[in-house]
């Protein structure tokens, strides 16, 4: 039986299908879980990345992460082929079925592609204690990675309103990136 985890060759690549039978696998426990074994997860994940990388290179990697699952979510759970208006919805279902969060648009323009949208009850950081900081980056990777696949272009989305930050929605802003400033530092 090949291992899917162990590294096609010098790193592992992931791949939708390396996710299982969930249903099969997890018959007397189902599907779900509790969000603190979530969080647990990924905060313990944050501690070792920001020890090793530091807190901005741990964004980095969770931002990174968040991407490929916003990338891999958009290409096998999401219709890609439907209008603006109609993927949002299917995305707000989803992500709402999902338990992930209760995604709601604030605004889209159009002719620039910018967008402001509020997750709440947002599965990384509702009900955390307030320490005035944004938690989010790997939501920012998440929805950067949907609206890419969607789009056809690069986006930029940063969280600019979070829970853990006294808030109590999660607002994100996402631009799409031009070449010039795609390439700039």
């Amino acid at each position: 039986m090949k291992n899917v985890f162990a590294p096609a060759s010098s790193h592992a690549n992931f791949a939708w299908s390396n996710l299982g039978d969930i249903k099969e696998g997890r018959g007397d426990l189902g599907e779900e879980m509790p969000v603190l074994v979530y969080r647990l997860m990924q905060y313990t994940m944050l501690d070792v990345l920001s020890k090793a990388y530091g807190l901005e290179g741990a964004n980095e990697h969770f931002r990174a992460a968040g991407y490929l699952a916003g990338s891999e979510f958009a290409k096998n759970v999401l219709d890609l082929k439907l209008d603006f208006d109609n993927f949002i919805s299917r995305l707000q279902k989803s992500l709402k079925d999902l338990k992930i969060g209760i995604l709601r648009m604030e605004d889209f323009k159009p002719e620039t592609g910018e967008i402001l949208l509020t997750v709440g009850q947002d599965l990384d950081c509702s009900g955390l204690p307030v320490t005035y900081e944004n938690v989010c980056v790997y939501d920012e990777g998440f929805i950067s990675g949907i609206l890419e696949v969607y789009t056809g272009k690069k986006y930029d989305v940063r969280e600019i309103d979070c829970w853990a930050n006294g808030d109590r929605v999660c607002r994100f802003q996402g631009r799409t990136e031009t070449p010039a400033a795609a390439g700039a530092v």
